[in-house]
């Protein structure tokens, strides 16, 4: 724990409904006044995941846009240190003058919600926990997580990593703050694994694949010794959603991506092929620019950000994956696979409560989980967004508690009680 100075001087209006606090002074001063007077707080950033979650009612938000920058970048020693409300766009832009990213890269939800700002922030990224494509090689976000800073319930500063570890419960710290979507601690701060970024990328698609078939060859690519860093599958009735040059095959698309230097990527998309058994399929390889367009179109759901439909998102062993979209066709969903087929965003033109409950009965019987990510407000309020046992709930609220023991970080946003 760490206390901070008090003494500097402050503009806060302690009447007002929103706060935009200018440093951690004020971050600290807005919740040590929420805490005493038992006021529920809504923390947003540039909230393009605010719609995920069940709607706060709260007396104060708490916006962490205007806390932003870049404070300790060392390319050489791969990490970056930024306050919590810097966009996700101004850190990528800066690593990229190293030839640097982040390389969980994180879902941009912001078409999918029709917001003008890009990606959001990275305390928002982080807290939500969303990682794309590159889940089954580099991990999750919060795998890249090095060190962080925020505030608890009470306002007292917390440190993680780097050479002060404040451990209240005993657990690892970022694994609790990451995709506790602001229910645990306000994040100030956050110290961030940055890794090269490849010179050359290729992406191997196979057209006109059945599910199984693709399921198949998704599998073995990451299998493979020849270090594979996307996979995904998109049905046909997507397949108008990606428009190359190169790309000429009609039917479904399943695309193998593989990233290095120019030599290196050519070598193993020739062994991919041969191992694959893809000679005599129709396949298609984009280069380096028609590549990052196709994964930056997937790291921001393009395919399902051209309507108004509800969104749900299930992780499954991949194995469990054919048969689950068997037994979910009665729903009529649109799909597609990212992660080798073991993550499932699914979209659907009608949801109810009793709708949500059949679709996720059929996720945890196929030993998945289930995540609403878009519907009617009118379904939030009745419905479970996220998927917990009564165990592991339990435990939540003993670690929210121990956390936040008032309750003013975002409750309820993803169960009741917490």
């Amino acid at each position: 724990m760490e206390e901070i100075n008090q003494n500097s001087q402050t503009s806060l209006d302690f009447n007002s409904e929103k706060f935009e606090p200018k440093d951690e002074v004020e971050i600290q001063q807005i919740i040590k006044y929420c805490f005493k007077k038992n006021l529920p707080i809504e923390i947003v950033g540039n909230q393009t995941k605010v719609d995920i979650g069940k709607k706060l009612q709260c007396a104060k938000t708490l916006d962490m846009s205007k806390f932003s920058g870049i404070i300790d970048y060392k390319p050489e020693e791969l990490y970056i240190t930024v306050k919590a409300g810097t966009p996700i766009n101004i850190v990528r832009e800066e690593l990229k003058k190293n030839k640097q990213h982040l390389a969980f890269e994180p879902v941009n939800f912001s078409k999918l919600f029709k917001k003008d700002l890009n990606d959001g922030t990275i305390g928002g990224t982080l807290s939500c926990n969303f990682s794309g494509s590159r889940r089954f090689k580099v991990g999750s976000a919060r795998d890249h997580i090095l060190g962080f800073k925020g505030f608890n319930g009470k306002g007292e500063k917390i440190k993680s990593g780097g050479t002060v570890v404040k451990n209240v419960t005993g657990y690892d710290l970022s694994k609790l703050v990451t995709g506790s979507f602001g229910t645990l601690m306000v994040l100030s701060e956050l110290t961030l694994k940055v890794l090269p970024l490849e010179s050359e990328t290729k992406t191997i698609i196979v057209s006109g694949l059945a599910l199984e078939h693709a399921l198949g060859v998704m599998g073995s690519a990451i299998a493979s010794s020849n270090d594979t860093s996307g996979a995904v599958f998109y049905p046909e009735n997507l397949r108008n959603n990606f428009v190359f040059n190169d790309l000429t095959h009609p039917g479904s698309i399943t695309a193998i991506r593989v990233e290095g230097t120019k030599l290196s990527t050519d070598q193993r998309v020739s062994n991919l092929t041969k191992e694959l058994v893809l000679e005599d399929k129709k396949l298609t390889i984009l280069d380096s620019t028609q590549s990052e367009i196709f994964w930056e179109d997937t790291r921001s759901l393009k395919p399902l950000s051209n309507s108004d439909k509800n969104i749900l998102r299930a992780v499954v062993p991949p194995s469990e994956t054919v048969n689950l979209i068997n037994r979910l066709k009665t729903f009529h969903p649109n799909y597609f696979l990212d992660w080798g087929g073991s993550l499932i965003w699914l979209e659907l033109d009608y949801l109810s409560n009793q709708k949500i409950d059949q679709i996720r009965e059929r996720i945890l019987d196929s030993n998945g989980y289930l995540t609403v990510i878009k519907s009617p407000e009118s379904v939030k309020l009745s419905s479970e967004i996220f998927t917990i046992d009564p165990i592991k709930f339990k435990i939540s609220q003993n670690i929210k508690k121990s956390f936040d023991p008032k309750r003013i970080f975002n409750p309820g946003k993803m169960y009741t009680g917490i």
